[in-house]
């Protein structure tokens, strides 16, 4: 069950469970889940220091929200989650989570929730280890929103133990990265409106193949 796929995994539990719904899966493959670790450390796994409470923030577009570090970190992945609402499917009650103090971690990549740097968009729907989440649609939008942020946030499932429900800042705080995306992000919020989350077409010719090119280039670059 290692590299499961999500559809695989709803049809062999089916079987034994009903009909189970996509967003209520519920369980990693246990050869990922099962292994576990406490995070020492000061810092995660990004270099981002651990936070005893992090800020909560409201994802626009939606009555959802997630704790995070303020600043650059909260700017970027606000962005992801208000895209995914736009793009993907309407965020609900429990579907997105950042910040929290428990140090048990299956993969080191999952310290990063203890600074705030990474969020997890609706993880029992796209569990550790599984692959295949997302439709084809769906990963396009995924793709872009990466392509678009320039390398600043890698991808659980790009990972080679994935987590296709996660996504984390990549860089060091203070990395000149992390701050330009940030600002141009900013840049989108405080503007006219045809920029950014809620005005982005993914499908677009040019952003496609953008982000088809950045895929190949950048995904290897995050494996964890």
């Amino acid at each position: 069950m290692n590299e499961l796929t999500r559809r695989h995994f709803v049809t062999a539990t089916a079987a034994v469970a009903g009909a189970v719904a996509i967003g209520s899966l519920g369980a990693a493959p246990a050869s990922a889940a099962d292994r576990t670790t406490n995070w020492a450390g000061d810092r995660t796994a990004n270099g981002w220091e651990v936070l005893g409470e992090a800020k909560g923030f409201t994802v626009e577009g939606s009555n959802q929200s997630v704790r995070l570090a303020a600043g650059d970190a909260a700017t970027i992945l606000l962005h992801i989650a208000r895209r995914f609402n736009y793009e993907i499917d309407q965020l609900r009650a429990g579907d997105v989570q950042g910040h929290r103090t428990s140090r048990r971690v299956h993969q080191r990549f999952e310290s990063n929730y203890l600074s705030g740097t990474a969020i997890e968009i609706r993880p029992r729907a796209y569990p550790l280890g599984a692959k295949g989440g997302f439709y084809a649609p769906e990963m396009v939008v995924v793709r872009d929103i990466l392509a678009e942020l320039d390398g600043v946030v890698a991808w659980g499932g790009d990972f080679k133990t994935p987590k296709e429900s996660h996504f984390e800042i990549a860089y060091e705080p203070g990395h000149p990265k992390v701050k330009g995306v940030a600002q141009k992000i900013t840049g989108w919020n405080t503007g006219p409106g045809d920029e950014g989350a809620g005005a982005t077409d993914a499908f677009d010719p040019g952003r496609r193949a953008r982000a088809k090119s950045f895929a190949r280039s950048g995904a290897a670059r995050h494996a964890a």
